[in-house]
């Protein structure tokens, strides 16, 4: 049985063992997750997110893997307007950080997110086109995390509410530790959720339970979660170090694969395959005339590890 290191440099203590088993799997995994010292990675702010501090970070997980941590927990990482505009750029910014084949995104404090900071929509929701701006400022994070070209996961503990679900269903996968429990609670305050957060949610669980969850604003712990596809995984330690360690398995893959499956398989989903025809062609043809086709094909008659750029 193979056992998986993985260097999460976010907190400073002994190595451990996570213990878990994927759904509908007789396979039991084994996950050595060994945690050490933060290293930051700088993304520039713009004038809209000077000021949020600390409010989302950005470190450095492993050689190949970001970490995103929203870190407002006095406020179960509620997310203000300009963390929405914060996490865009996050997003738009690690895209084209050609070192990353993977994103893992969390919450500090045990929980994910309790969604949109509703205590500041007197602001900035007050009128028509506040709310509009304030849609649109949604919609850029969820794109931006949806069309990165990178692995998404979402490292889901505690709360996962309103926009907090939306954030994780536009992740790739959604790892979720047994504290973990999601609503979506929009009905209960009059709003309609945008195109781009419903569709995320739609293509993830699907036309029925998208409605449940839209309708009722009911509560799903991880089990029901996992039931209706809402998560991928349910860890049997905290979601982190499982979500960590499932993104650095991507270490040694090509990263014009991942961004290229991402985009056919978007296309697909939409069904617009005529549409992005041209899109698709483009990501085929960049992987195929690459140096790293050239390393994975030397690499398999050398019977060796290859050395992937993502050039």
């Amino acid at each position: 049985m193979a056992v998986i290191v993985t260097l999460a440099l976010r907190f400073q203590h002994d190595a451990r063992v996570d213990v878990f088993r994927p759904a509908g799997s007789d396979v039991t995994h084994f996950r050595t997750v060994t945690r050490l010292t933060a290293q930051s990675i700088d993304i520039p702010t713009s004038p809209a997110t000077a000021d949020l501090g600390d409010a989302l970070i950005v470190e450095r997980a492993s050689d190949t893997t970001a970490l995103v941590t929203i870190n407002r927990p006095d406020q179960r990482n509620a997310l203000t307007l300009a963390m929405w505009v914060r996490l865009a750029e996050i997003f738009e910014a690690l895209a084209e950080r050609s070192e990353l084949r993977a994103i893992v995104l969390t919450g500090a404090g045990g929980a994910f997110c309790a969604g949109a900071n509703i205590k500041e929509f007197d602001t900035v929701r007050a009128t028509n086109d506040d709310a509009l701006h304030y849609a649109a400022m949604v919609d850029r994070a969820t794109v931006a995390i949806t069309r990165c070209p990178k692995a998404t996961y979402a490292a889901v503990s505690g709360p996962c509410f309103g926009g907090g679900v939306g954030v994780a269903v536009a992740c790739d996968f959604r790892i979720a530790d047994t504290s973990a429990y999601f609503a979506i609670t929009a009905s209960r305050l009059s709003i309609v959720y945008g195109i781009e957060e419903t569709r995320a949610l739609y293509h993830t669980v699907g036309l029925v339970a998208a409605k449940e969850m839209l309708f009722s604003g009911r509560r799903y712990h991880a089990e029901d979660a996992l039931r209706i596809g809402l998560v991928s995984e349910i860890s049997e330690g905290e979601a982190l170090p499982a979500a960590i360690a499932a993104a650095d398995e991507l270490a040694g893959c090509a990263p014009l694969s991942i961004a290229g499956t991402k985009i056919v398989l978007e296309a697909l989903t939409e069904g617009e395959t005529a549409e992005r025809e041209e899109r698709m062609s483009v990501a085929v043809e960049r992987a195929v005339t690459s140096e790293d086709y050239r390393e994975g094909r030397a690499a398999f008659a050398e019977k060796r590890r290859p050395h992937f750029t993502g050039r």
